[in-house]
């Protein structure tokens, strides 16, 4: 699957041919050279303007995008697997991930991996470490990219690049997200996630 970002919005030329049924239409120019027709009505319901990302669906039809960054925070913590807070014994490391509960919009009160959009000039790791720091005050280093994940939710596609991600320095403090949590492997089925984080559990466990 690929986005795609909007060059140029033109007129659409009928002819003879009688305007559509859902009334007049547009030629999106899009930057790999092709075009695609949509309606006016569909690019002010979409708020759709030059610079703009789109995906074309298997049919051909036109669907916003969205492309956006995700950080996988891991660390490494120590438990006792014996129940024994006074033995070092039993002691094992336990790798965890770091989750957010979304506490705004649309989605309000799934999990997800945090990050968000890529601005306009920013690579997809100078998007994260800028995201992390504004909703979490905390300073990441960028690491591996572990998978670009292409979901198509009902009103637009998300393309989302996933990274592991260490802290360098803050204590994941939460500004916009309702909860978090730590989760170990055998607890990632633990929490509602969103539906495109869902696709990349698998490839963590």
């Amino acid at each position: 699957m690929k986005i795609y970002k909007i060059l140029d919005i033109q007129e659409a030329d009928y002819g003879c041919e009688e305007c559509p049924k859902d009334g007049p239409h547009v030629l999106l120019r899009l930057d790999d050279g092709s075009s695609v027709e949509v309606s006016e009505k569909w690019i002010a319901d979409n708020g759709i303007k030059e610079g703009k990302l789109i995906h074309i669906k298997g049919d051909g039809s036109a669907i916003k995008a969205i492309r956006v960054v995700a950080a996988v925070i891991r660390a490494e913590f120590d438990e006792d697997d014996k129940g024994d807070i006074d033995s070092d014994e039993h002691k094992r490391n336990v790798i965890k991930i770091f989750a957010t509960q979304r506490g705004y919009g649309e989605f309000e009160g799934g999990w997800e991996f945090p990050g968000g959009k890529i601005e306009e000039g920013e690579t997809p790791q100078q998007a994260l470490e800028r995201e992390i720091m504004e909703e979490l005050d905390t300073k990441i280093e960028v690491g591996e990219l572990i998978d670009v994940i292409e979901y198509d939710y009902p009103t637009f596609h998300l393309s989302m690049d996933c990274y592991w991600c260490n802290i360098v320095s803050g204590n994941l403090v939460l500004k916009e997200h309702e909860a978090a949590k730590w989760l170990s492997k055998e607890e990632l089925d633990s929490v509602d996630w969103l539906p495109a984080d869902v696709t990349l559990i698998e490839k963590l466990k």
